[in-house]
C-alpha cells in the first residue's frame, strides 16, 4: 500500500509556537471506505473469509460511518451485509442508509433496548454470519490500525493525533511503530472510560503498548454529535483553505491541536501528524451525527 498522503497545515498559531502539523489524509485511501474504517475492517474481512462466512453483520446509528463502510466493503468483496440500525425507520432514507441499501445491506431497525442486547452478543448469529462490533472495534481493528504509522512517510515526527469514539484506532497506534506519543481526542462527554477501553483493546489484541498515549477529554463540544459556535467557526475557517470537516470526529481533534498549540502544549520544533479519519464528505457534513440530539452509546 502506498504512503498516506500528507498535507502541511499552515497556521499562524503553529508558526508562533514553532511547530509543524501535517494532515494524514486517510480519507483519500478509498472514496467509499476511506478513513480509519479501511484499517478497522481490513482484518475483520480477512477473518470472515478465513472462517468461510458469507455475511457481515454489524450495528450502528442512522448516520454511522461504520454502517456506510461495512456495506461498501461487503459490496466490493461480494459478501452479504446486515446492519442493525438503532431507532425506527425514517423515510426518505438519509444519505448513509440510502447508500448502504443501494450497496445491498439489509437494514434491520431495532429500539434502543434491543440494540443494547444485540451489541452485548446475547443473540446468537447464524453459522454463515460474521459479526463486527459497533464501530468495527475489536482485536482485528487494533491489528489493522497498528499499520497506520508504517504508512506515514515522514522522517521525524513526535506526536500523532486521532479523534476517539471507541478507542480502537488509538489502541492500534499505541502498539504500532515505536517512538511516538499518541494523543486521542475524545468526542464524547464524560469519555474517561475510554482509557480503560483502550487498555482492554490492547490486551485483547495480545499486544503491549510500544508508544505512550493519552486521551484528552475537554474538546467534545458538548458531547457526541454535538457542536458549538466556536467549533462551527473553526470548521468554516478551515474549509476555506483545506476541505470540509466532519464535525463529529475530525474537527474536534483539529480544534484541539490548534488550542494546544496556542497554549504551548507542544515543545518548540515539534512535528505533529493528525489523522483525518473521516471518509470523503459529500453534501452530508456530519456523517456520524445522530438526529434530535440523541446520545452516543458505547
Amino acid at each position: 500500500m502506498p504512503p498516506i498522503p500528507l498535507t502541511l497545515w499552515e497556521n499562524e498559531v503553529f508558526e508562533k509556537a514553532q511547530i509543524k502539523v501535517y494532515l494524514a489524509r486517510l480519507d483519500l485511501i478509498h472514496p467509499d471506505f476511506g478513513g480509519n474504517k479501511f484499517f478497522k475492517l481490513k482484518y475483520n474481512l480477512e477473518e470472515a473469509r478465513r472462517q468461510g462466512k458469507d455475511t457481515l453483520v454489524t450495528f450502528g446509528g442512522a448516520y454511522s460511518n461504520h454502517i456506510w463502510a461495512t456495506s461498501a466493503v461487503g459490496h466490493t468483496a461480494g459478501l452479504k451485509t446486515i446492519g442493525y440500525i438503532r431507532g425506527e425507520e425514517t423515510l426518505p432514507l438519509n444519505e448513509v442508509l440510502a447508500q448502504a441499501k443501494a450497496w445491498g445491506m439489509e437494514l434491520r431497525y431495532v429500539d434502543r433496548t434491543a440494540y443494547r442486547t444485540l451489541k452485548a452478543g446475547e443473540l446468537p448469529c447464524l453459522p454463515h454470519e460474521y459479526t463486527i462490533p459497533e464501530g468495527g472495534s475489536n482485536k482485528w481493528a487494533v491489528k489493522g490500525c497498528s499499520e497506520i504509522l508504517d504508512l506515514i512517510d515522514l522522517p521525524d515526527y513526535q506526536y500523532v493525533c486521532v479523534p476517539c469514539g471507541t478507542g480502537a484506532t488509538l489502541a492500534g497506534l499505541a502498539v504500532g511503530k515505536a517512538g511516538k506519543h499518541c494523543l486521542g481526542v475524545s468526542v464524547l462527554k464524560g469519555g474517561s472510560f475510554l482509557n480503560e477501553d483502550v487498555q482492554q483493546l490492547i490486551q485483547q489484541a495480545g499486544k503491549t503498548a510500544t508508544n505512550t498515549w493519552e486521551i484528552l477529554l475537554d474538546y467534545h463540544a458538548g458531547g457526541y454529535a454535538k457542536t458549538s459556535p466556536t467549533l462551527q467557526a473553526f470548521c468554516q475557517h478551515f474549509a476555506t483553505t483545506y476541505f470540509k470537516l466532519d464535525e463529529v470526529y475530525t474537527a474536534k481533534m483539529l480544534w484541539a491541536i490548534e488550542d494546544l498549540a496556542r497554549k504551548e502544549r507542544f515543545p518548540a520544533k515539534s512535528t505533529i501528524v493528525a489523522l483525518i479519519t473521516q471518509r470523503q464528505l459529500g453534501e452530508l457534513g456530519r456523517p456520524d451525527a445522530q438526529p434530535n440530539g440523541q446520545k452516543h452509546e458505547k
